[in-house]
């Protein structure tokens, strides 16, 4: 008994230590587990067709995703939406539908941002999407909702002929997404059955629909056709139709169809002359400003682009470069930036010249005082000596301080660039349309030398125009 009472003391002597080892294995251990939780949005983000969209996704606490395995996929692990790997995008294993349209917004990367960009959202996007982050053996998930809309026509009210007694009208609307509700609904609001409704969808998965009912001499005369919207229920502006008692002889309708069919015509008519007239006015507005300029044959100043641009030999084109150059690191250089200035300075007479845009989704165009910061981070707005305009993605806006956002359904492929130097005011015009984007108010350009000033990111180049 005694011998075994030493040899139990001697076992449990023995194992002490190889108890607390284990104990501090296993709490270093389950502290690095839980290094990080992927984080996405609690709510549907919403995304419109043709346009670009960001789905936001980030590590907290912040820190480097570079190093670490970054995955997009729908329902299936193997679905890959977007493969971020060993430091570079894999796209082996991506869905046919993705290809070329997505990007792992690396800007970020360095904090734990793995927000991933989709260009050209197609109403197949909509669904789920799981943001699946692995460092080792250690992975975390967010799982967030995207939601597609399309706006498409306004509901448009036209007369098809005579039916059972009556006037069939029908309400068409083309180009929705998701499918809406088309609503009748009469002088008092209350609502209408249709006799017919047929659905179909294009191409782009996109809802046409079509809508009819019939009106007789004793039903109601005053109609209005809508559109609800199918995810947060909102009716739009309804277009609204009438027809007297006039249109219901004792005789042949047929005269009734063509009497309503000509008034139509004329209310079109009378339009299309009053917006011809409009435009006429703003085109001769636009032939006004452009006389009070000079075009500006600008060139772009190689000593002045950060290391990434690639200047054409004619210096009017710059593109971003997959690697850094080895350039001299002089004063006037952006080390950190992706900026380039153009030889010409400005300080007095109003100027004008246009920016041709290629790739479409990350540049700016815009001009900078002269003695604009070079080095380090610098502000993009007037306080930073920088006025210009920005497509970021699927947003287009005014580098204000905060941003404006700009209401144009895409962004234009070539902008024209004017710059009035007597009233410190810079001015932005769709070249294609002639269509105005932005004006920095007068007095914000200030007295010194103003020079042009380019921003391009991955996938875009800009290309200088007299």
């Amino acid at each position: 008994m005694k011998g075994l009472s030493i040899c139990h003391s001697s076992t449990a002597s023995s194992s002490l230590p190889g108890f607390i080892i284990f104990f501090i294995t296993f709490c270093v251990h389950k502290l690095e587990s839980a290094r990080f939780t992927v984080i996405g949005p609690d709510h549907p983000v919403t995304a419109i067709v043709g346009e670009d969209i960001v789905l936001p996704c980030h590590l907290f606490p912040r820190m480097s995703a570079e190093n670490m395995e970054v995955r997009w996929f729908r329902s299936e692990f193997t679905s890959v939406v977007h493969l971020y790997q060993h430091g570079k995008d894999e796209y082996g294993q991506q869905m046919p539908e993705y290809h070329e349209r997505t990007e792992l917004l690396k800007a970020g990367i360095m904090v734990g941002n793995v927000a991933l960009g989709i260009v050209n959202v197609r109403p197949s996007d909509e669904g789920q999407y799981h943001c699946f982050v692995q460092d080792g053996i250690f992975n975390e998930e967010a799982v967030l909702e995207l939601k597609v809309e399309a706006s498409g026509s306004a509901p448009q009210i036209s007369v098809e002929g005579y039916q059972d007694g009556g006037i069939r009208i029908v309400c068409q609307l083309a180009g929705w997404y998701p499918e809406p509700e088309v609503l009748w609904r009469d002088r008092r609001g209350q609502l209408l059955s249709p006799s017919t409704e047929t659905k179909s969808q294009d191409g782009r998965g996109l809802f046409e629909i079509k809508s009819s009912i019939i009106i007789t001499e004793n039903s109601n005369q005053n109609l209005a056709c809508s559109i609800r919207n199918a995810y947060f229920s909102l009716e739009e502006e309804p277009s609204t139709f009438y027809i007297s008692d006039f249109f219901f002889p004792r005789m042949s309708p047929w005269p009734v169809v063509w009497s309503v069919t000509l008034v139509i015509s004329l209310v079109f008519v009378s339009l299309t002359l009053f917006l011809l007239k409009l435009r006429g006015k703003h085109l001769n507005t636009i032939k006004w400003r452009r006389s009070l300029s000079d075009v500006a044959n600008v060139t772009l100043d190689p000593d002045t682009a950060h290391p990434y641009l690639v200047l054409s030999e004619d210096r009017k084109s710059v593109s971003r470069g997959d690697t850094r150059q080895q350039l001299r690191d002089t004063p006037e250089r952006f080390d950190t930036e992706r900026w380039v200035l153009g030889c010409e300075g400005f300080t007095r007479g109003r100027h004008r010249w246009e920016v041709e845009v290629g790739g479409g989704r990350f540049w700016a165009v815009g001009v900078a005082r002269e003695s604009v910061g070079r080095k380090g981070g610098i502000s993009c707005s007037p306080e930073g000596g920088i006025w210009a305009v920005e497509r970021w993605l699927g947003q287009f806006r005014a580098l204000t301080s905060p941003e404006t956002p700009l209401p144009l359904s895409r962004a234009p492929s070539r902008i024209r660039v004017c710059l009035d130097c007597g009233r410190g005011q810079v001015t932005f015009i769709d070249a294609g349309d002639e269509a105005p984007i932005f004006t920095f108010p007068p007095g914000s350009v200030p007295g010194e030398r103003i020079r042009p000033w380019l921003w391009v990111g991955g996938g875009s180049w800009l290309r200088l125009c007299p």
